[in-house]
């Protein structure tokens, strides 16, 4: 069992940063492909970024690219996301999620392929 807890949400301006973290409890998540998503109000949850253990590979969503940056601390068991010029768009509650045991070279970048879901954190950013 994998337990995942983000925080580091709140409200910013646009053009504004935030820097999410996620913290894993129960087993290491060096063995882990963590990913990061989020889910505005009536949409469905989206991809925004994911690591991959095996390779480092990090993958992003379009509309983020240039702007966020995922990493991760192996030694303190967390994964972070770095926000930078936010946009309203980027509005929504953003979640972490784990995928356990996977040999793949890349991380999933579609929920169902993840194991484990922290709670969420919301992240508004106003015009």
């Amino acid at each position: 069992q994998v337990q995942l807890v983000e925080s580091g949400g709140g409200l910013v301006q646009a053009g504004g940063s935030l820097r999410l973290s996620c913290a894993a409890s129960g087993r290491t998540i060096s063995t882990s492909h963590m990913g990061w998503f989020r889910q505005a109000p009536g949409k469905e949850r989206e991809f925004v970024a994911a690591i991959a253990w095996t390779t480092g590979n990090i993958d992003y969503e379009n509309s983020v690219k240039g702007r966020f940056t995922s990493s991760r601390d192996n030694a303190k068991n967390t994964v972070y996301l770095q926000m930078n010029s936010l946009k309203p768009e980027d509005t929504g509650v953003y979640y972490c999620a784990a995928e356990v045991g996977s040999g793949r070279y890349r991380a999933r970048d579609y929920a169902s392929g993840y194991d484990y879901w922290g709670q969420g954190t919301q992240v508004t950013v106003s015009s």
